[in-house]
């Protein structure tokens, strides 16, 4: 089986890449170029994404979650990505212990390069970090090193990319995972380092003693000569449904049930309707009812709520006694919701014919939430708006105002 690996820059315009092709086991064919001197006809066609721009990370899930759409899990690595979620191409891995194990990568730029492909005539390749492919052995770790910065696998599916270091001295992420994997129990025995050239070769017992921990050195490795069994697929291919022989006669039985089923609801839906319609008609008719018992002076009833509540008001300002719709009990209500406020920030107040007017200034939206909240809870109607003179880009100064009626 002839096999096509295609290492790529996801934040390069896909015009060169690296490639090598590994054909029935025999010595591998390296090369480079641009896509259209790509080598034809292999069988399977891999991405290779180096270390550098795909992050390994763990999490924990909820069961149900596993195997989502990238969409969905990319909310789950918020914490540890740059960016907004949905620009992130995420994948569940596997597991590690008891969380689970995510592959994060840059949509955008991933896309780009799937998109150039399919014109090339490439379609759906298989999806692999650099990362996955290196060798590795419980137990131990393995490090791909070219002298100046690596890569580091530290299980069956994580690892990540190093920082520099130089010959007497390991790089500091390497450290840092060891003192991370000590915390969790899970510090290797031993790390097999492995090289890109015989010069990059460190000085093993200065590192070792930096480490804290056995090197061995395992020999030169490349992602072009990798076994093809190594590493695992993290593309996120979309399913092709085909519909199975004596699927479509059992189809057109559910889909007579189901119309069925749509139309009894729709029949009950409307049923409902109608009642509550019913209702509603009885109970004006009632309100209308009670209100010409009470004045039976009155010449029309149109809204015989608004009516009966100004009715009251003049009963009550005939006894005299105020009404809630009045100035006074209005702005008593106003001046306890607005207490919190700073000073000068409610500018302008008027009232007329039951109704007030509240212009506020650089009050900020939670205060005007929190009135507004009281001002309801006091029996009041409030409606917000902004004048046209206000300006939309800046909300923390602009003028609002509200509208309080009695409810």
């Amino acid at each position: 089986m002839s096999l096509l690996r295609i290492r790529i820059s996801l934040t390069e315009a896909p015009l060169r890449c690296q490639w090598s092709l590994v054909n029935d086991g025999r010595e591998a064919l390296a090369g480079e170029g641009t896509l259209a001197e790509l080598p034809q006809r292999a069988e399977r066609i891999q991405l290779v994404i180096p270390a550098a721009q795909m992050l390994i990370t763990r999490v924990h899930l909820p069961r149900a979650a596993r195997r989502h759409a990238g969409s969905v899990l990319a909310y789950a690595v918020e914490d540890a990505t740059v960016g907004e979620p949905v620009s992130h191409q995420v994948s569940w891995v596997g597991t590690a212990g008891d969380a689970d194990v995510l592959a994060v990568a840059d949509k955008a730029g991933l896309k780009r390069w799937l998109d150039a492909l399919e014109g090339g005539g490439i379609r759906d390749p298989e999806v692999h970090c650099e990362t996955l492919l290196l060798p590795w052995t419980a137990g131990e770790w393995s490090l791909l090193w070219d002298g100046y910065e690596g890569v580091v696998r530290r299980g069956q599916f994580e690892g990540a990319a190093t920082d520099c270091g130089n010959r007497e001295s390991p790089p500091l992420a390497l450290r840092l995972m060891l003192d991370e994997a000590q915390t969790r129990s899970e510090r290797p025995t031993s790390i097999a380092l492995y090289i890109t050239a015989q010069e990059a070769i460190p000085d093993i017992e200065a590192w070792q003693h930096e480490l804290g921990v056995a090197l061995r050195l395992a020999g030169p490795w490349a992602w072009q000569t990798a076994p093809e069994q190594s590493g695992m697929n993290l593309a996120q291919r979309r399913r092709r449904w085909r519909l199975m022989p004596g699927v479509l006669p059992r189809l057109r039985t559910a889909a007579w049930i189901l119309g069925a089923a749509l139309a009894i609801q729709a029949v009950a839906l409307i049923a409902d309707w109608t009642q509550l319609a019913r209702e509603q008609r009885a109970l004006r008719q009632n309100m209308t009812q009670r209100f010409r018992a009470t004045f039976p002076d009155a010449v029309a009833v149109a809204d015989p709520v608004l009516q009966m509540r100004r009715k009251l008001a003049e009963a009550r300002h005939a006894a005299g006694q105020a009404d809630r719709g009045d100035f006074l009990p209005m702005i008593e209500h106003v001046a306890a919701a607005s207490k919190e406020l700073p000073s000068g920030a409610l500018r302008v107040v008027a009232y007329e014919s039951e109704r007030m007017t509240l212009e506020f200034s650089a009050a900020g939206e939670a205060n005007i939430q929190r009135i507004v909240t009281r001002l309801r809870q006091a029996g009041l109607s409030v409606d917000t708006s902004l004048p046209p003179s206000a300006a939309p880009t800046h909300p923390t100064s602009a003028t609002i105002v509200l509208t309080v009626r009695p409810s």
